[in-house]
């Protein structure tokens, strides 16, 4: 970088900051502007350093940027004629990015201290200063909602991708199982008709397979070890009959309740067909429990789109009443794929009687993903999560327990601060208690706090039950 003197009231004129000074104040800065040129691709200023000064941008474009999770973010892009770094350099802090030159860049450099000293000597630079803080405030605040959002929509498809995944995989091979079931039955009459069976043998058969239907249907699911004992002793009986790979019949058979007498039995009315028929029988036992199984399986699926629409409030208006218990509810389905594999305990503690709450879309339920996610976090492998409900005065009170280690005394005082995180760099965007806060008492109008010990941790969340602010 060069520095060929110092800029001139003309391009200084050209910046907004300087528009209400007169030239005798304009020439104050002037005095303490110093030029720089730039190389296009030159680091104007790094990330997380002191702040070096205000510049003033008189040619070119210098582009703002950060880096989070190995990916760069670009967050701003000045053009000339205009100003930067005013607000680290009043706050005495650094860019929380990186500031880059776009282009070939022509600036002037106000020193720190000599910015801070006519800024605060003059209002309507300061003036100017402070409604740039505001804007770039509520813009950072409006980011990292968005970013919460973001977040709270990756936990949801998370949840949801782990949660349908056990059923769809589970319906997808029933339904491949029942094809081949119905490739059995579609070609056993044909069979039967071959073997020279008579239609008084049909019909008996037609009735000890409605008899081994009924006896599955009214049994009870065996144990593990009864089922293998049992799975034996038919496979025994099929080899003895000659049935035609056998082992692939035992399994529906057992679980039907049949026995060597009832084959015995098969065998006696089909007599050359006794192999056709006993496969027959099986395939009917199959497919009426992979019916039952595919079922069972999109009945789960359907719950858990139900769950995630209830999550989302996908399908309501903006404005909506609600059931505090349905949406913690649908948060630990959405959050179940986190404790599926540990031992991590659930108990519930609810006050049914509490009445619906009015409330914005699913903002309370970030606020209980929040928390939630939080105290599995702080348990991981095993523990308890305690949720309550009560009424507490005006207020229905909800009540989230971990007995996980505590929150540290160094950090009680931070927890609630926005961008405060323990989490490692590219683990998720921090605890979202400042989430939470702003959720529960700005657009909800109730209140939050915890209580921590080693061992217990209770978050406590307040919400009027007269109708949540707009």
């Amino acid at each position: 970088m060069t520095d060929p003197g110092r800029a001139t009231l003309e391009e200084l004129r050209g910046i907004d900051l300087f528009d209400e000074l007169d030239d005798e104040q304009l020439a104050l800065w002037q005095e303490v502007a110093a030029i720089r040129e730039v190389p296009a691709d030159t680091v104007v200023a790094e990330p997380h350093q002191p702040s070096v000064g205000v510049f003033l941008l008189l040619e070119g474009v210098v582009q703002g940027l950060i880096f989070e999770a190995g990916r760069v973010e670009q967050v701003g892009r000045q053009v000339a004629p205009t100003w930067m770094g005013a607000i680290t350099t009043l706050t005495e802090t650094g860019f929380a990015g990186e500031l880059r030159a776009e282009t070939d860049v022509r600036m002037a450099v106000v020193e720190p201290e000599d910015f801070t000293r006519l800024a605060l000597s003059q209002r309507s630079v300061h003036r100017r200063v402070m409604r740039a803080v505001r804007i770039f405030s509520a813009r950072w605040a409006a980011r990292e909602q968005n970013r919460e959002r973001l977040a709270s929509l990756g936990t949801m498809a998370a949840g949801l991708a782990h949660e349908l995944n056990n059923p769809a995989s589970a319906a997808r091979r029933a339904a491949a199982d029942l094809a081949e079931a119905l490739d059995v039955l579609a070609s056993t009459i044909g069979l039967f008709v071959e073997s020279g069976m008579e239609r008084e043998q049909a019909q008996e058969l037609v009735m000890m397979q409605r008899e081994a239907i009924e006896r599955a249907a009214s049994r009870n699911s065996l144990s593990t070890l009864d089922a293998a004992d049992a799975e034996d002793d038919l496979l025994q009986s099929l080899e003895h009959l000659g049935v035609a790979e056998p082992w692939r019949l035992t399994e529906p058979l057992a679980a039907a309740g049949v026995d060597a007498r009832w084959l015995a039995r098969v065998a006696t009315i089909a007599g050359p067909a006794t192999s056709d028929a006993i496969a027959w029988i099986a395939a009917s036992l199959t497919a009426r429990g992979l019916a039952a199984e595919i079922a069972e399986s999109t009945d789960r699926m359907g719950k858990l789109v139900k769950a995630i629409k209830a999550y989302a409030f996908a399908d309501r208006g903006d404005l909506v009443e609600t059931d505090i218990h349905e949406g913690l509810e649908t948060t630990l389905v959405v959050l179940s794929h986190k404790v599926k594999h540990t031992s991590i305990k659930i108990q519930r503690d609810y006050d049914r009687s509490l009445p619906k709450v009015t409330l914005r879309g699913s903002e309370l339920n970030q606020v209980w993903t929040n928390l939630l996610a939080n105290a599995i976090e702080a348990l991981s492998d095993s523990g308890t999560i305690e949720i309550a409900t009560a009424r507490d005065g005006i207020c229905a009170r909800v009540d989230i327990a971990d007995t996980g280690p505590g929150i540290p005394d160094v950090i009680r005082d931070r927890v609630f601060d926005p961008f405060f995180t323990t989490k490692d760099v590219g683990e998720g965007t921090g605890l979202g208690l400042d989430t939470a806060r702003r959720i529960v008492t700005e657009r909800l109008g109730g209140s939050i706090d915890f209580d921590s010990t080693p061992g217990r941790t209770v978050f406590h969340v307040w919400l009027p039950l007269d109708g949540a602010s707009a």
